[in-house]
């Protein structure tokens, strides 16, 4: 994953198109400095639960990523910044609580984890799984997209974004 995040920041950084200051074009990196296993741990004491393994690899990389477009894509925030949906912007759950149709969504909002895109367009959630050996859910959500973007993980995620990014 670290190749993919370092990729993003060369490609985004010699593009041109976005604003980076002076320590960002100097390492070519988007990114902070890694989190420490200890803020890790102090993360999921905080949310109580056991987080995924690929985005606890992630923190141990990088301890928040800024998205190069974040009109398109959410950055990533520190562990200090995480935290659950419910608690963060409790408006967009009552939105999708209130349509029948979508009640599934509403559900699994309510459960999600805000690690990206606090005060911007969308957000990058992870959906805990409601059984001990179900899978975690990697959604962008956005209200301009209708309903989540799923992801099978955070390298899938970021490899879509590098993607996005090399086309435009």
């Amino acid at each position: 994953m670290k190749k993919i995040l370092k990729k993003i920041s060369e490609t985004a950084i010699r593009q041109g198109e976005f604003t980076f200051n002076d320590e960002q074009i100097e390492s070519k990196w988007l990114g902070n400095a890694p989190a420490s296993p200890e803020e890790i741990k102090q993360l999921e004491e905080k949310l109580q639960i056991i987080l995924p393994k690929d985005y606890k690899a992630f923190l141990a990389i990088t301890n928040g990523f800024k998205t190069p477009n974040e009109n398109i894509e959410p950055s990533f925030e520190k562990t200090d910044q995480v935290g659950f949906l419910k608690d963060i912007d409790p408006e967009i759950i009552e939105v999708w609580i209130n349509n029948d149709e979508l009640l599934d969504v509403a559900i699994k909002l309510s459960r999600s984890i805000v690690v990206g895109g606090i005060n911007e367009e969308q957000y990058f959630l992870l959906v805990p799984p409601l059984l001990e050996n179900g899978g975690w859910e990697y959604w962008k959500f956005a209200s301009w997209i209708p309903g989540e973007d799923p992801y099978e993980g955070m390298e899938n995620y970021f490899i879509n974004a590098l993607d996005f990014l090399k086309s435009a």
